[in-house]
């Protein structure tokens, strides 16, 4: 049907008449993104040559925007479905978003714990005596799980006493499994053991396995290199200045000490060794106004009967006019310039 209004001058009401189209029926199920042909048989219509314009030109971008249409909504219903499986299947990931880490999954072990309740076990596993093998037994059962093996794998014969033991280290396997790592000290060699500790929720311990020997750290070789480009004039500078620090540092004489200092406390060692001298000192070269340089001085332990310990001291050291001052003492890592 064809449209028309008609409007009537002054209140005359509007008019819509609607009369069938020839050849063209008016369908509730038209296609929305059908085109109407500008230009036919109308008066403002037309295009190059004929006062028409459609055809295929037209029906092409018709197609491009279905296209643009259906893929955004796949987008759409993809990304609808994908979030919420992510998010329920997602392995303890943090809400902080991908940058945030993930909880590592030993986090939960007590390792200071376990390294001192590994520590009490192997002073007992590994000193026996077979002359007091039912003690040893009964300390043991403080550490075991139950039903364990009473001596723990030991035949009771013979004897073994180690003279100190320490922790190495703990390596978490997960919330409640470890490895703690001991290094004990024989009359005549090192031994390192392997001993497996498991914590329970609520924080109990347990051995939950025989321990292992393994062999001591290796000995490590020093590099070769040396202090390079070595001061030697300030070394032979600062060579009676440091020898009457290290006297008042052995004293502790905190007012003789603050003449040395750089504006720092320095607690000095109160007496409990003697100065001897300094046996070296190596300062490399760099700016004017600071200098590291390191030390090496002779003391007698007090009631050491006159035996003498060589020791090393790296000290940071700044210039104020013509006097250096210690702005801080410490232990050296530098190796032996010997």
């Amino acid at each position: 049907m064809a449209r028309r209004s008609a409007v009537g001058r002054g209140r005359d009401t509007a008019v819509v008449e609607e009369t069938a189209a020839p050849g063209r029926a008016l369908a509730s199920s038209a296609d929305p993104w059908d085109l109407p042909e500008r230009g036919r048989g109308g008066p403002g219509g037309g295009s190059r040559g004929g006062g028409r314009w459609g055809g295929s030109g037209g029906r092409w971008w018709v197609w491009v925007g279905r296209a643009v249409l259906w893929a955004l909504i796949i987008v759409i219903l993809v990304n609808g479905v994908r979030a919420p499986f992510e998010r329920f299947t997602a392995d303890g990931t943090p809400s902080g978003g991908a940058t945030a880490s993930k909880t590592p999954k030993n986090a939960g072990f007590p390792t200071s714990a376990a390294g001192a309740f590994a520590l009490q076990f192997a002073n007992v596993y590994l000193n026996f005596d077979q002359k007091t093998a039912p003690a040893r037994e009964a300390q043991l059962r403080t550490f075991l799980p139950d039903g364990a093996d009473a001596q723990y794998g030991w035949n009771g014969v013979g004897k073994m006493q180690v003279q100190s033991v320490q922790v190495a280290g703990v390596d978490a396997r997960d919330a409640s499994n470890a490895t703690v790592t001991l290094l004990a000290r024989t009359a005549d060699r090192w031994l390192r053991l392997a001993v497996p500790v498991y914590a329970d929720r609520s924080g109990s311990l347990v051995v939950s396995a025989r321990p292992a020997l393994l062999p001591p750290p290796a000995k490590a070789q020093l590099p070769q290199d040396g202090v390079q480009g070595r001061d030697t004039s300030l070394e032979t500078e600062l060579q009676p200045f440091l020898g009457t620090f290290f006297q008042e540092y052995a004293n502790g004489n905190q007012a003789a000490l603050s003449r040395f200092s750089n504006g720092t406390t320095i607690a000095g060692l109160a007496k409990t060794v003697v100065f001897v001298q300094v046996k070296e000192v190596v300062a490399p070269k760099g700016p004017d106004g600071s200098r590291t340089v390191t030390a090496t001085v002779v003391w007698q332990p007090a009631g050491g009967g006159g035996g003498e310990l060589e020791q090393s001291y790296q000290l940071a050291m700044v210039k104020k006019g013509t006097t250096w001052l210690v702005q801080d003492i410490r232990g050296t890592t530098q190796p032996d310039a010997s």
